[in-house]
This record gives C-alpha cells, sequence and structure tokens, in this order.
C-alpha cells in the first residue's frame, strides 16, 4: 500500500468517526417528566368543600404536557388539564365518610413519557355533622349547632326521649325497601321535637345544602332542591298504644299491626293498643321535605306516619314537603292535629285508615296529584270516626293536577266541616256521598253555583255549595317553606 492510499483511508476514517459523534449526540433522549407530591398528609374534614393540593412538576422544556388526576374518597373538579409551569394544582372536595383518601396525579409529555405520585388525604369526621345508624337506646338531645345524618332506620325505643332543639337539621340518607332511612319513633318511645316558628326543625335529604346557620338566619328554603324533588329518604313515623280498627286475613280483629315501611322482622314496627290517652311526645314546628322512599312493589313510605298515637301526643305545625307518597297518613289513634300544610306530594294529600279518632284543624293542601283526601273506614269491628275541619285545598296549579277531591269508602267516618276547594279542573270530583258516614258541611267550590254538580259523583249533599272564602287561617303558617316561597299567597 503507497503512503497516499494509506493516508486516503486514514482521512475517511476520521470523518466516519466525526460523523458518528454527531449522531449520538442527536439521539440523546428527553428528559422524562418527574410529577413529586406532597410529603405529609393533608388533613381535611368530611364533606369539606373547595379543597386543593398542588403537586410539583418538571419535564423538559422543549416539550408539552399534559395531567390527569384520580381521587379516591374525594370527588375532584378539574380532573385534566395542561401542564404549565412547575406546579399542578388539583381541586377537590371532600367526601362525606371519614377515613383515608387519596389524589393521583399522572403528568405525560408529548413524547409519550410520563410519571406519577399520590398526595395522602386524611378525611375526619365533622364535628358538626353527626351520623346515627340504629337503635337510640337512652335518652338524648339533637342540637342546633349540629347536622344529624340519619344512616338507615333510627329508632326512638320503648322507654326512651329524643329531644330535638328548635333549628336542628336532620338529613337522610338514600335507601329503599328494608334499608329505607327513616326516624321510627316506637311504643313507648318519646319525642320531644319542639321548633319554633322562628327555628323550625327540618328533616330533609343528605342532598340537600341546607344548614343551621341557614335556618337560624330566617329563610328556611332549600338551597339547591326544588319543591317538588321526592323520594330521596323515608320519613317520619311516630307509633303509639292508642286504639286501632284491623284485621287479620281471617277478618278477626287484631288490637296491633305492623306499620308500612317496617319489615316485619322488627317489632319496634308495631302500633296499636287500648290507650286512647298515650303520649309520644310533641312535634311542634317541624318541616319534613324530599322523603317518601319507595319500600316495594309501589308503595313508599309517608311524610309523616302517625301509627295508633294516643290524643296525649301534641302535634301542630307541621309541613310536608314533595313528599312522594302521601303528605299525612293516620293509622287510627286518637291524636289531633293543628296547623298543618302538605305542599307537592306524589300522592294523597291526607289520609286516614283504621278509624282515626281524632281533629284535623286548620290546614292547607296544595296540589297532591293522588287524592285531595284519601279517607277509609274501619279495617275491623271497632268503630270511631274524625273531624276534618277548617282547611283550604289547592287541587291544581302549575301544572300539577290533583286526580281528584275527597274519596271515601261505602264504610268511611268522618265529618268534614268548613274546607273550601280552589283550582278545581274537569274530571276532579267527591267520589261518593252515599257513605251514611260521611258528613258535609259548610264544603265550598270555588266554580259558579251552576256547575257544582259537575264535581260531584252522585246528587249534591247540602253542605257542599259554590263559595269562594279560604276556609284556613293562614297566618299562622307563614313560617313553612311553602309560606316563604309563596305557595299560600292569596289562601
Amino acid at each position: 500500500m503507497n503512503l497516499r492510499l494509506l493516508a486516503m483511508l486514514m482521512g475517511m476514517a476520521a470523518l466516519l468517526f466525526t460523523v458518528g459523534c454527531d449522531d449520538d449526540d442527536n439521539d440523546t433522549p428527553f428528559m422524562a417528566p418527574n410529577v413529586t407530591a406532597p410529603s405529609a398528609v393533608q388533613n381535611v374534614q368530611s364533606g369539606e368543600t373547595g379543597l386543593s393540593v398542588t403537586f410539583d412538576v418538571s419535564f423538559d422544556s422543549e416539550l408539552t404536557a399534559t395531567y390527569s388526576a384520580t381521587g379516591s374518597g374525594v370527588t375532584i373538579s378539574n380532573a385534566s388539564g395542561d401542564v404549565s409551569g412547575s406546579t399542578v394544582t388539583i381541586n377537590y372536595d371532600a367526601g362525606t365518610t371519614a377515613g383515608a383518601a387519596s389524589i393521583n396525579l399522572t403528568v405525560t409529555d408529548s413524547e409519550g413519557q410520563s410519571d406519577d405520585a399520590t398526595a395522602v388525604i386524611s378525611i375526619g369526621a365533622d364535628p358538626d355533622v353527626i351520623r346515627k345508624t340504629g337503635e337510640i337506646s337512652g335518652d338524648e338531645t339533637w342540637t342546633s349547632d349540629k347536622t344529624y345524618i340519619l344512616g338507615g332506620r333510627v329508632t326512638v325505643v320503648d322507654g326512651v326521649t329524643l329531644t330535638i332543639e328548635p333549628g336542628t337539621v336532620i338529613k337522610g340518607e338514600a335507601g329503599t325497601g328494608a334499608n329505607a332511612t327513616a326516624l321510627l319513633v316506637a311504643r313507648g318511645g318519646t319525642l320531644l321535637a319542639e321548633g319554633r316558628a322562628d327555628a323550625p326543625i327540618i328533616f330533609t335529604s343528605v342532598a340537600d345544602e341546607i344548614t343551621p346557620e341557614q335556618v337560624a338566619s330566617g329563610d328556611f328554603a332549600s338551597p339547591n332542591l326544588d319543591p317538588d324533588i321526592n323520594g330521596l329518604w323515608g320519613g317520619v313515623i311516630v307509633l303509639g298504644n292508642a286504639p286501632i280498627s284491623a284485621s287479620n286475613d281471617n277478618d278477626e280483629d287484631v288490637s296491633e299491626v305492623q306499620i308500612e315501611g317496617i319489615p316485619t322482622s322488627d317489632t319496634n314496627g308495631l302500633y296499636g293498643g287500648d290507650d286512647a290517652t298515650d303520649n309520644s311526645g310533641v312535634l311542634s314546628h317541624i318541616s319534613i321535605r324530599h322523603g317518601g322512599a319507595n319500600i316495594g312493589a309501589g308503595n313508599e313510605i309517608n311524610g309523616l306516619s302517625l301509627g295508633g298515637v294516643g290524643n296525649g301526643t301534641t302535634i301542630n305545625n307541621i309541613e310536608i314537603v314533595a313528599n312522594q307518597d302521601d303528605g299525612i297518613e293516620w293509622f287510627g289513634g286518637t291524636v289531633n292535629v293543628d296547623n298543618a300544610v302538605v305542599w307537592n306530594v306524589g300522592d294523597d294529600g291526607i289520609d286516614t285508615d283504621q278509624s282515626w279518632d281524632g281533629t284535623l284543624n286548620n290546614f292547607v293542601v296544595v296540589t297532591p296529584t293522588g287524592h285531595c283526601f284519601e279517607l277509609d273506614g274501619p279495617e275491623g269491628t271497632y268503630e270511631a270516626g274524625h273531624t276534618i275541619t277548617n282547611g283550604t285545598i289547592v287541587s291544581s296549579a302549575n301544572g300539577r293536577v290533583s286526580e281528584d277531591l275527597i274519596n271515601v269508602d261505602d264504610n268511611s267516618i268522618v265529618d268534614l266541616v268548613n274546607l273550601y276547594f280552589t283550582g278545581i279542573v274537569e274530571g276532579q270530583r267527591i267520589n261518593r256521598v252515599t257513605a251514611a258516614g260521611v258528613t258535609f258541611n259548610n264544603i265550598l267550590f270555588d266554580v259558579p253555583a251552576g256547575e257544582v254538580a259537575e264535581y260531584v259523583n252522585g246528587a249534591v249533599p247540602a253542605g257542599v255549595m259554590a263559595g269562594s272564602t279560604p276556609q284556613a287561617d293562614v297566618s299562622t303558617l307563614g313560617w313553612t317553606w311553602a309560606g316563604q316561597a309563596g305557595g299560600l299567597d292569596g289562601l
């Protein structure tokens, strides 16, 4: 080999070496993202909102990057987006269950490289929220500075007194069938729930954002649920030892039966007895909302169920709003109820069964979608009647139409006195006027005098006539949500 050829070969080798070095420099990979979570555990309260956690993030400045976040025990409001800068802040609300929670953040760059990290969160029980379950076996007082959550059926058992302060908010969790949420006052139990016009006791759903502070301010409306949203929880059930008219499958009289909505395996659901003066406590200035959870086969819990409740019990100033089933239903008993509002319920406004022997006085029923009144007769040989007086009934308004006006059985026993029906539309009527135990006295229909017969199935009783004078004194009912919302205006 001559010197000239050797020199050429050496030059080519040097060139190849130089090119190879340049290629190595060009193949250097981009820096992968790096995500770092806070080292300390973040401590929050159950149900707390407007929270955030910040992750440190780095990635190659020549690239772009996006993030995605997932949470356990929390609800994230900005679960994905572009990364700009050296941090990513995730906004979230804490769940309602105390315990461990977390947020995992993944950052992916435009080359498909990614990294992730997890922030650890400890959710503590909110000291101002108390969850109740099962039986209340000792005397308790629920105070207005707390919110009480009903987790399933909560029972005040025989011999126990539950006192609820004015202005207290109680919220029921969702549940159906045997797991339907309700406050049940068993026979022998006592409920002292004495609200005031300026501080009513509110029973509602956990979906309702109303707070004790809002109630204390004088605003009793739900801030986020319309007054026709129903079926979100169960209701309030009070049971006693007063007489009922009931029978078994063999048509034999029985003195006690199981209330609707409570499984027969739970003997706290029994009601009825022989003590007409039985005392289950005091219920006053109470608003029960958004209830009526389904308990099976189209059967729902009433807003307020009164089974065999005696006249030693005081019940007045009661509001039922948007219950999926009936507003107030009596199953026998002797208790009297004064000053009531039933607004936008999904079935009957007022329902009576099993020979209730008491009086409903001064009340308003507004647009139930079932019967305004469903008044059934005795189911056993024991016969007693009741009086329904001084009421104003709005049978249709704002697109809501009641099925009919008054529905009774052949054997119903009830005196109807001073009732005013307005908003009457075609098809609504008194379905039966021949029941011997039913009397009509000053029943006013807000229609022309010549049209009253169109709203009665049969001959018009002497006590049923045209008229335009409301019969309830609504001045005592302004504390209600219906009153504050204008639902009682003009009545």
